[in-house]
């Protein structure tokens, strides 16, 4: 919930009342929608407001959040909050107690914890993000979401569909936000190529192949024991290549069938370490997916290609950051947009946490709708389960699974 300070005059009686206010929508969208207002201490307010005049609101306090887990992904957070106006982090923890030390001193974060049941107990916060072995997601959620607080997960959201759907159950009955983090949605090009999907340029959708060809040495699984593991991280498919998985079906629409092989060749791991699969779509189109952690010497490629009627296009870079080809048969104004779509990111993260996590704070103030919710994260995770059955039994899985 988040607290702004507003001044609310009656028109009528020329009365000057002042309340601090808890709002779930923006002001604008109050007035449409015509009444209701939530005051503190549970009173509640009816007003007519067409009868008022609503000043300020610039004394909107900040929206708080806290962070579970201080890891590799955490930083690529707390640096983005750091840059979002009326945000904050107040809180983290992580088991490793220095690692949690660590974090707070470098982004001035208030208190840390090594017990995150207790940070979500003792901190007043409004949203809580994981940053934790994926196998870990789902009851960390629950134990956020049963306090009233919103969660923000990064991907996956869980490694099997009966955690996943719990979580998205408990944040439904207990009427808080589930964010699941898929901030490649917000690449530049990626937004160009969702655009004119979405504007028929391809006309008729022919087929999609994503490739991921990266590296991971053996150390770097040998960093921590829950890398690589079935229980807490899935393989190259579940856990590098699974903003891949989620473009596709975001971009071709609803998938039908699939078929994959997976092997593990180059590390001491349970998981794979590469794999392809096969998608029928339900729209008819075929897509290919190809991952793997075994290019030499460095990261190569992470890539998503759409062929139509109309038009093709490919999406390349090493993390979908720059336009490789653009075509299509009729002109639009978008054509103009290519280069500078182009972004140079660091590592394959990219920079996309900013916009998501700024969707977050939007969302929460009732200013936006969430980019990439629960049920939406779902689908992908849903995709990648039916790529492991395929694997495993031989066969092709049909979906949605059962």
């Amino acid at each position: 919930m988040i607290t702004q300070f507003f001044k609310i005059k009656s028109l009528n009686s020329k009365i000057k009342i002042s309340l601090n206010i808890t709002i779930y929508a923006n002001i604008k969208r109050l007035i449409t929608n015509n009444y209701s207002l939530t005051a503190k201490n549970s009173l509640i307010i009816w007003i007519n407001l067409n009868d008022i005049e609503v000043e300020g609101g610039d004394d909107m306090e900040k929206v708080k959040f806290a962070m579970i887990g201080c890891g590799r992904i955490s930083a690529k957070h707390f640096e983005a909050i750091e840059q979002i106006e009326g945000a904050e982090v107040i809180a983290c923890a992580d088991i490793i107690k220095q690692r949690a030390a660590d974090s707070a001193e470098k982004f001035k974060i208030k208190n840390h914890y090594t017990d995150y049941k207790k940070m979500l107990d003792k901190e007043n916060v409004d949203a809580v993000i994981i940053c934790t072995p994926s196998g870990m997601h789902p009851q960390m959620g629950i134990e956020a979401a049963k306090r009233k607080i919103n969660v923000i997960t990064e991907k996956p959201m869980a490694i099997d569909l009966k955690s996943a759907d719990a979580l998205v159950k408990a944040c439904d009955d207990n009427q808080v936000e589930l964010f699941v983090v898929k901030q490649n949605r917000l690449n530049p090009s990626i937004q160009l190529l969702k655009k004119a999907i979405d504007k028929g340029r391809f006309g008729r959708l022919f087929s999609a192949n994503a490739t991921v060809r990266w590296t991971r040495p053996q150390n770097y699984y040998d960093m921590a024991k829950w890398r690589g593991t079935w229980e807490f991280d899935g393989g190259a498919f579940m856990n590098q290549a699974s903003h891949y998985f989620d473009l596709v079906q975001w971009l071709m629409g609803p998938v039908d069938s699939v078929m994959a092989f997976t092997a593990t060749l180059n590390h001491n791991i349970e998981t794979e370490d590469m794999g392809t699969g096969i998608i029928h779509f339900r729209n008819g189109a075929l897509g290919t997916v190809e991952v793997t952690m075994n290019t030499f010497p460095k990261n190569l490629e992470g890539s998503i290609t759409i062929m139509g009627e109309n038009g093709t296009v490919k999406i390349g870079g090493i993390a979908v950051n720059q336009i490789d080809y653009w075509e299509f048969k009729d002109y639009d104004d978008d054509d103009k947009l290519i280069q500078s779509a182009k972004t140079d990111p660091t590592n394959v993260y990219g920079f996309g946490h900013l916009g998501y996590l700024q969707n977050v704070v939007d969302a929460l103030r009732g200013e936006d709708t969430p980019n990439t919710d629960g049920r939406s994260g779902r689908k992908s995770l849903e995709l990648i389960l039916a790529m492991y059955q395929s694997a495993k039994n031989g066969k092709k899985i049909a979906l949605p699974l059962r």
